[in-house]
């Protein structure tokens, strides 16, 4: 049985035409070898697997050939190129600095430095992870990599570019190595998979693409993964079971149901993604950049940055051709500020539910703003929708009885919808609302025999005395439309809707109050009776702060519950209720006066309360 190499070492690149996803450096590096102008010193630096060893190993094999090939590669025949090849070369060096970064080992290498090579012009010293070297033995390492000798080139290779001091980078020539386009990978992937004699799908090699996160070593190594799991035939649904991805099936499916507002089965699709053991955020960011690759779907001079399989590409450009451009900006802010607030929240389901149910409230023709760049703020309550409809019937038969011929129905409504908070504002706002409005609401109505009747809302609610009498329908007309929904905002509040509205006020805050946002997550609304809750603060600053917060809170609360007297109450917290409410940075401070140490420890480690 041979010896089995895995695909990561066994196709490693040696030539520089071979090495993937890095044509403007490789070209560089040829270049300098073809004229002779080689530095003393280079710095390659990049993600993890891109090919900085590589490259390194290429470039140290290529200089000291003895009879390199017109193109400028190595020509694999000299003594030098066999002695690398069979990893006997006395002139190439490799160091790990991960496990030899102390003084004494760069004073070891220093030493090597002077001897001059046997055989080919240079000797090469490769110096890996090269930001793990101690500040000490950087300090040794300066003035030989500053002034070496002519036979010593040296290639210090490292992901993390800025642990590097400036001292050392200013005598090096860096090289930035990128990450690798999805479609290079899959190129890449595809010739290793003919010659490995695996049969593989395109959208199977594109998942393998994009869980590497740019880096070849990494897709080569869930190459080898599947190919032992699907036992040489790779399909898409094997590879997603074996490297437990979500499906963008999940993705397809939820924009189908906000484009169709079926909320119920969002719920019971992320039921299903949770219980398939993904988490919250994973699935909202999934989310996210489909909504992204719908978005560049949508235009052809966008389109090469979606980066999928063919057959799925169309998928997004049909499903994009179904979405406007205002849901997608709409729902993909959504998504962001669920991402961005997800940390901080103490119930997370039930933030991406709410996320899930305004995406699909996003489609409706009422909750589409006029700029359309900006979500909706107010989430409309699913289970009161029918209360409008019985409101709508009722003021149809109110106008039959009387003899009036019903208005449309876009019409019938115009008393109650021309203002577009008339039926959940109390009734002060109203009367404020009408008193503030330069025009009044009226509307004419056509009685049997063709006459026609004009009602004014001002009229109704001021009781206008002499157009009463003389206009009986329209007083009738008026107290449907009106007076109704006044009446209607006097609903007990529940312990479940006073919750509900208080998390949807703490989702339409914006941004700049973020601070305010999470600290209001930390405190629980409790109810009094059916016109007042309480909420318990820590001390006085915070009360004072919720107490201008408090006519925004009471205005949200009493709208969406639709009770015109709900209010309020604050009050501080007492000793015992403060031990429960205090957040982790009073609870950090509160050990610190009785451990002066703890803060001194806090410090010297640079650690913070989370």
């Amino acid at each position: 049985m041979e010896e089995y190499i895995v695909s990561a070492r066994k196709y490693r690149p040696t030539t520089f035409n071979s090495v993937v996803g890095q044509g403007a450096l490789t070209t560089t590096l040829k270049n300098a070898i073809h004229t002779g102008k080689l530095a003393h010193a280079y710095l390659f630096c990049g993600p993890r697997g891109v090919g900085k060893t590589t490259c390194a190993r290429i470039f140290a094999k290529t200089i000291n050939c003895l009879n390199p090939k017109p193109n400028g590669d190595a020509c694999e025949e000299c003594e030098s190129c066999k002695a690398f090849n069979e990893q006997r070369s006395f002139n190439i060096h490799e160091l790990d600095a991960a496990s030899n970064n102390s003084v004494d080992d760069i004073r070891s290498l220093v030493e090597e430095v002077r001897i001059p090579p046997q055989v080919g012009k240079y000797k090469v010293f490769i110096i890996d992870e090269v930001h793990m070297l101690s500040t000490s033995a950087f300090n040794a390492f300066l003035k030989t990599l500053e002034e070496p000798p002519r036979h010593a080139i040296f290639i210090l290779a490292t992901t993390e570019k800025h642990k590097i001091l400036p001292t050392i980078l200013s005598r090096c020539q860096t090289y930035d190595f990128n990450r690798m386009s999805v479609t290079d990978i899959v190129h890449h992937l595809e010739e290793i998979a003919k010659k490995e004699h695996v049969e593989a799908e395109p959208e199977a090699l594109n998942v393998i693409a994009q869980k590497a996160d740019g880096g070849m070593r990494d897709a080569l190594s869930i190459f080898d993964q599947v190919v032992s799991f699907t036992a040489g035939h790779l399909t898409y649904d094997k590879v997603i079971q074996n490297l437990n991805v979500l499906d963008y099936e999940y993705y397809f499916k939820v924009v189908d149901g906000f484009l169709e507002n079926k909320v119920a089965e969002l719920m019971l699709l992320f039921n299903d993604i949770l219980n398939k053991g993904f988490q919250g955020d994973h699935f909202i960011t999934g989310l996210a950049k489909h909504l992204r690759d719908l978005l560049v779907s949508r235009d052809p001079v966008t389109l090469p940055l979606l980066e999928v399989g063919d057959s799925v590409k169309k998928r997004y450009q049909e499903q994009a051709a179904r979405c406007t451009q205002t849901f997608l900006y709409q729902a993909m802010k959504l998504c962001n500020d669920c991402d961005l607030s997800y940390k901080a929240s103490k119930n997370r389901r039930l933030l991406v539910e709410l996320t899930l149910i305004q995406c699909a409230q996003l489609t409706q023709a009422s909750d589409v703003p006029a700029g359309g760049l900006r979500p909706t703020k107010i989430l409309k309550p699913i289970f009161e929708q029918q209360h409008t409809t019985a409101v709508k019937k009722e003021s149809t038969v109110a106008a039959t009885s009387q003899g009036v011929e019903p208005l449309p129905q876009t019409t019938a409504t115009a008393a109650v919808s021309a203002s577009p908070t008339l039926e959940q504002k109390p009734k002060s706002d109203i009367e404020d609302f009408l008193a503030r409005s330069k025009k009044p609401l009226s509307q004419k109505l056509t009685l049997k025999g063709g006459k026609t009747v004009g009602f004014s809302i001002h009229d109704a609610l001021n009781g206008n005395a002499s157009q009463q009498e003389s206009e009986k329908s329209k007083e009738q007309i008026a107290t449907t439309a009106v007076v109704e929904p006044v009446q209607k905002m006097n609903k007990p509040a529940t312990e479940e809707n006073i919750r509900f509205y208080w998390m949807e006020f703490l989702q339409s805050l914006p941004q700049e109050e973020a601070a305010t946002r999470g600290r209001m997550e930390l405190m629980r609304p409790a109810l009094l009776d059916s016109d007042s809750f309480e909420i318990v603060v820590g001390n006085t600053q915070v009360e004072r702060d919720m107490m201008a917060m408090k006519p925004r809170i009471e205005r949200h609360m009493r709208e969406g519950i639709g009770n015109a007297s709900l209010c309020m109450k604050i009050r501080i917290a007492s000793e015992k209720e403060a031990r429960k409410y205090m957040s982790p940075q009073d609870r950090f401070e509160a050990m610190c006066e009785k451990n002066p140490s703890l803060l001194k420890l806090k410090k010297e480690l640079g650690m913070r309360v989370i």
